[in-house]
């Protein structure tokens, strides 16, 4: 009958939109979990696509009772689609192999998706000419395909997140075996009935209680990965942020990687502003990339020359948050607030490379370049174009990850930086809580021979600091001998046709951090 095959499309429609949003869940994971989007997105998409032609191949060995076996693999995906951020949660909590996890299920998930088409187009067999079912089927697929795109972008990750999404999938997928369950109902012997009545029964408790249970189960996996009492968490569109608290003081994460402890936050942010302000003893317009938390834009006020400081984050979540969470604001003592500060949530390459503004400083303050997306923040590009929209006398600084744990990511920023036009010099400070951290300090009229002699004579009378101070500048600044000398061997320049920093970043010795 006609209705069937019209039944069998939209099944093909709704597995297509699950299937596609079942790639971008666990991509999405494998990044939080595991780091380096580019490589994670592209693996676990790609491994999903050989996983459903396996599952397509597998399919041809299935020969009696189609329907029920359609059925049968939507429960089974609906499932597995729900508990997909759960079971990596737990797996992440209680066993720390969430990678494996997460790259399994993508074979499974895919395994079962490969079976679906060449099913329904058998199905389908008697009710459509070979050449139309064929091409209806991969049609519906692929609309599903383009539905369930839009859907992960604009509503599925934004506001549905990691925890309720993966319900929506199964939803779906329940649903599609529910309607051709009961829409074929007659065609199905009295056992097939039995057995495909059970299994819906448990696969709707099971997400019913799941759906319901998720978010304490996911906090709680959550909380396990750290070592202190996470008291805040989002998963934004661009990442995770935790903020987690113990004995009075509080640590921010984004990714799961530290941004910033209240224990020693002072020893991170001070040397990445005041050396910078100090060298530009008249600087009214700054502009701040990244930084979010407030506490940059706290050490810049403390000058009175600052007319503007225009802060550029990607992320609204991480910006409103510097600007409402009561502990931020304690923090950055509500700087985010501050009538002079202009906050613009784009990509800092974009904004820069459009901009009609000029500025005497510019401060990055960017999580670690461990990806390729942020690669482009330290590429030799984005530093040219920092470097035109510096006035003459500029000075611009960039937090640069470890000298020790990363040297030769450290060395490639130092280097990327002098190759774009800038007199650099590399400082240093131990942050207590990051370990021993660095930033990269580039400027457009002091000669080299003159800049690290003008930092260490540099003193901070008049501004309240509670750590840096004119000694301290002699030790940011010195280095002593290279302690791992390949380091600085055949390092090249970060351009973005030629990302070579992020590799050199995930290559450092964590090990030892």
């Amino acid at each position: 009958m006609k209705i069937h095959s019209h039944i069998l499309k939209i099944a093909l429609f709704a597995t297509g939109l699950s299937g596609i949003v079942a790639e971008y869940v666990l991509s999405t994971l494998a990044t939080y979990f595991l780091g380096d989007s580019v490589f994670q997105w592209t693996m676990i998409v790609s491994i999903m696509l050989f996983s459903m032609g396996l599952g397509s191949r597998i399919s041809k060995y299935l020969l009696k009772n189609l329907i029920e076996k359609f059925v049968l693999i939507e429960f089974v995906l609906s499932f597995l689609a729900a508990f997909v951020s759960v079971i990596t949660y737990l797996s992440a909590a209680f066993i720390g192999i969430e990678g494996l996890v997460i790259y399994s299920l993508s074979v499974i998930i895919g395994l079962l998706i490969g079976m679906e088409i060449p099913l329904v187009i058998r199905l389908n067999d008697k009710y459509e000419a070979l050449r139309s079912n064929i091409s209806s089927a991969m049609e519906n697929d692929y609309y599903g395909s383009l539905l369930g795109g839009v859907f992960f972008a604009f509503v599925g990750l934004p506001y549905l997140g990691l925890t309720y999404t993966p319900f929506i999938l199964g939803t779906v997928n329940l649903c599609v075996a529910l309607t051709l369950m009961f829409m074929l109902w007659k065609q199905l012997e009295k056992k097939t009935r039995v057995k495909l009545g059970s299994a819906a029964v448990i696969v709707v408790l099971l997400l019913t209680t799941g759906s319901m249970f998720a978010k304490r189960t996911i906090e709680y996996g959550e909380n396990r990965r750290y070592a202190d009492k996470v008291i805040y968490t989002e998963q934004t569109p661009y990442q995770r942020i935790t903020i987690t608290q113990s004995h009075g003081e509080f640590w921010l994460f984004i990714n799961g990687n530290q941004q910033l402890s209240t224990i020693d936050e002072v020893m991170y942010h001070e040397p990445l502003v005041h050396p910078v302000m100090r060298l530009s003893p008249d600087a009214k317009d700054i502009l701040v990339l990244g930084g979010g938390d407030g506490g940059a834009v706290r050490e810049i006020l403390k000058y009175n020359t600052v007319k503007s400081i225009t802060l550029v984050d990607l992320d609204p979540a991480m910006t409103q948050l510097g600007q409402t969470y009561p502990l931020l604001v304690e923090m950055n003592q509500n700087a985010m607030n501050h009538p002079m500060v202009e906050i613009i949530n784009t990509d800092g390459y974009n904004y820069l490379e459009d901009s009609k503004k000029f500025f005497d400083a510019i401060i990055i303050d960017l999580p670690d370049p461990k990806s390729i997306e942020l690669g482009r923040l330290y590429s030799y590009e984005f530093y040219k174009i920092c470097y035109r929209q510096l006035r003459p006398h500029g000075i611009i600084i960039t937090q640069a990850g470890s000298p020790y744990y990363a040297a030769k990511a450290f060395n490639c920023i130092d280097k990327t930086m002098e190759e774009a036009g800038f007199t650099t010099a590399p400082l240093h400070n131990q942050v207590v809580t990051l370990g021993e951290w660095g930033w990269v300090l580039g400027a457009k009229e002091i000669a080299k021979s003159r800049l690290k002699e003008k930092l260490q004579e540099l003193d901070f009378e008049g501004v309240e600091t509670r750590w840096i101070n004119k000694d301290a500048m002699t030790l940011i600044t010195s280095f002593g001998k290279a302690a791992f000398p390949e380091a600085t061997d055949s390092v090249e320049i970060n351009k973005i046709h030629n990302p070579v920093l992020y590799k050199y970043y995930l290559d450092g010795k964590w090990d030892l951090y």
